[in-house]
């Protein structure tokens, strides 16, 4: 994976939501991830439970696609033997949930879920040298969403072939 620029047809940008944001046509397909958008991600925000970050259209406050991004941990027991013989003998360590990525269906097949999935990364990256994150953590929604987030290098839980987590080391090297 390389972190490439947004689709070249419009300029677009990615930022907190707020309240200038038009959710209301938001609809990719999942009652869930709509309904999390339009009533639960302010809500959440407002309790730093969690973040949401919208694309927009530059000019344009209607949501193309979101992310949110929480703390989470992970328990060693968990993980990979492989990888886990490689960390502290603590009982968990810490990571970024990558808690739900969506874009509008009017906007599918146009690289947005991978613009979204890069700034998710860059940002959690970023986190990172401020408070530690072992790994950015997905809870694939479906066997489509993980093959989505294994296309980018994603490594399934033994136990869990939904969830699925990516090492800071493996994002450091898109972003240094």
């Amino acid at each position: 994976m390389s972190a490439r620029n947004p689709p070249a047809h419009s300029p677009v940008k990615i930022e907190p939501l707020g309240r200038i944001h038009d959710r209301a046509a938001f609809s990719c397909g999942s009652d869930e991830l709509d309904t999390y958008l339009r009533e639960r991600a302010s809500q959440e925000a407002r309790k730093q439970i969690s973040t949401s970050f919208v694309l927009v259209e530059d000019g344009d406050n209607s949501v193309i696609g979101y992310y949110s991004l929480s703390a989470t941990r992970i328990l060693l027991d968990d993980l990979p033997e492989k990888t886990a013989k490689k960390l502290p003998r603590y009982p968990d360590v810490p990571a970024t949930l990558l808690g739900r990525l969506a874009v509008d269906m009017h906007h599918k097949g146009m690289g947005y879920g991978e613009v979204l999935l890069v700034d998710a990364l860059r940002r959690s990256f970023q986190a990172a040298t401020d408070v530690a994150s072992y790994a950015v953590v997905v809870d694939s929604k479906d066997d489509q969403a993980r093959l989505f987030y294994e296309h980018y290098g994603f490594i399934a839980f033994p136990d869990h072939a939904l969830r699925m987590f990516l090492p800071m080391q493996t994002i450091a090297r898109l972003f240094v």
